[in-house]
Order: structure tokens, then sequence, then C-alpha cells
């Protein structure tokens, strides 16, 4: 029987956070309090001024707090439940939860924008333009340096989680993503309603300020779907093909082994998880895939099985 020392020897955690996690949970709580503070003036210079692309920019931005609230909230949770055993592979995607959940808050906006701003087209209110395209402008600030916090942890790096390591790009981490589209959509809707509200005062186009808050609307659906698209696909572990290939070839490379079940899947921002039934011949041992599989430095976590 091994030995208290033997089994310490192979025993691990399965804390996969991303290398940026804190720097991204702090950058996200700046943007929220940027956010907030935006949303409530925005939305009072809307109702004053009349203005529909204005007072939508307001709410959306409200709602965006809210779901970059969610964010940070997931970073703390993540981080506080990293090394908790009730989690089998870590807390490496609760971002990604969060990230899915904003992106259906996200396309819950993109709607109510749009169905509003139909109705607008056939009930044309009066808008101070002047003071509504103000509160814009100061909007637009607000995003461009939200997005300047939330772009600032782009950089290339390499972190070591204990099983291997991983070429480090926030790309993968999707909370930190749905924040920044979601920023990047309270930009789109800050620009459409200053072009907009300056085409209604100079060019007397009252049309625009509602056609602009649908064409918003438009975008900011499908910026919807595609991040509930990415985000769903690492929440049901699905299968990363180009891993999955690497690990294949390397294994099969030799001809003394042929994979015969291979599953390898998200478990983090920089994390992957991979799980390898091997046929082998006599002689080959899980060490010695384990050796064939250290170059691929995507696997944070790997479990060979040899027949």
């Amino acid at each position: 029987m091994a030995s208290r020392s033997d089994l310490d020897a192979y025993a691990h955690d399965h804390v996969f956070l991303g290398a940026s996690h804190d720097e991204n949970a702090r950058r996200t709580r700046w943007v929220v309090a940027l956010t907030a503070v935006m949303m409530i003036g925005e939305i009072i210079a809307g109702y004053v001024t009349g203005s529909m692309a204005l007072l939508a920019d307001g709410f959306h931005m409200a709602t965006h707090a809210g779901a970059l609230s969610v964010a940070a909230g997931a970073y703390a949770y993540a981080k506080r439940h990293a090394r908790s055993p009730a989690y089998s592979f870590g807390t490496g995607k609760v971002g990604d939860l969060a990230g899915f959940a904003s992106a259906m808050v996200l396309g819950l906006i993109a709607f109510a924008i749009g169905a509003e701003s139909v109705m607008r087209l056939f009930q044309p209110i009066n808008v101070a333009f002047g003071e509504a395209t103000i509160i814009a402008v100061v909007g637009l600030l607000v995003n461009i340096a939200s997005a300047f916090l939330l772009s600032g942890s782009h950089h290339h790096g390499h972190d070591d989680h204990g099983h291997g390591h991983e070429h480090h790009t926030h790309a993968g981490d999707n909370n930190l993503r749905s924040a920044y589209v979601h920023v990047l959509a309270d930009a789109l809707t800050s620009v459409l309603a200053i072009a907009a509200l300056l085409a209604g005062r100079y060019l007397g186009w009252t049309w625009m300020d509602p056609a602009m808050g649908i064409v918003g609307a438009v975008v900011i659906a499908r910026w919807s779907w595609t991040l509930m698209r990415d985000t769903a696909a690492v929440l049901l572990d699905r299968t990363d093909d180009h891993v999955a290939g690497e690990v294949r070839e390397l294994v099969e490379a030799s001809g003394d082994a042929r994979i015969a079940d291979l599953h390898v899947w998200r478990v983090g921002p920089e994390a992957h998880a991979a799980i390898v039934s091997v046929v082998a011949d006599q002689g080959v041992t899980g060490d010695t895939i384990r050796a064939r599989l250290a170059p691929v430095h995507e696997l944070a976590h790997l479990t060979v099985e040899t027949r």
C-alpha cells in the first residue's frame, strides 16, 4: 500500500484561475463604479431632454452596471472557492457562467431598445437636442475610459499551473470579455445617440433618434449571440478540437499506441483538462504518454489510462 508521502507526491489542487484574475477583478470594479455614475446622469438627462437615444443609452448602461457587477462578483466567488473540494475541477469556469448570464441580459437589452425605438418612430416626441448631445458625449468619454481599463490587461506571458504551463492571453477570460462587450455596446449606443442628436438638431431629421436606436439594437443583439455561443460551449465542456488534435498526434506518432477514448475541455481561462484512454504495446506506460504530452502547454490537468 502506498505511504502518505507517496500519495502527497501525486496530490494536487485544482486552481485554474487566470494569471490576471486579481488584476481583471480590480479593473472590473472600477468600471462598475464609472458606469453606475454615468448611468444615473444619462437616465436623468434622457427624461429631462426627451431624447429616446439618450434615455436608451442610460437604461442600457443601467443594465450593464448590473451585468458588470455580476462579473465582479464572479471574480470574487471564483477566488474564494478556488480550493474548495466541492468543485471537482475548481472554479475556473465561474467567469463563463457570469459571461453567459451577461450575454442573456445584453440580448434582452437589445430587444427592449429595438421595441421602444420602433414605437418612437410612429410616436415621436420633442427632444432637447443640444443638452442631450452634451450628456451623450460625456457618456462616450466614460465608455472609452472603461474600455481602456478593461483592455489594459492585454499581454502575453506564461503561467505555471502545477501540471504544466499555459500561454497566457486574457482572450480566454469570458468574464472579462463579457464586461468588455458590455462597455463596447455602451460606446456604440453613445456614438449612435450623438449622431442622431446632431442630425436632429442641425438637419431636422428627428426620425434619426429612434432609427439609431434600432441600429444599435441589431448590433448589440449580434454581440450578445456571439458571447452566448462561446460561453455556452465552455459550460457544456465542448471539445477543443485544436488541443485534441495535438494530443492525438503526439500520442500516436510513434505507432505503438492508439487513443481509444479522448476528452478535452476547458476548466479555466487559461487551462484545459484531458482524459486520455490509450491502447498501447507492452512497455508503453502512463508515464510514457505523459512525457509525450508534455509539450501540450494548454493541458493543466491530465488523466491517462493505458490498456
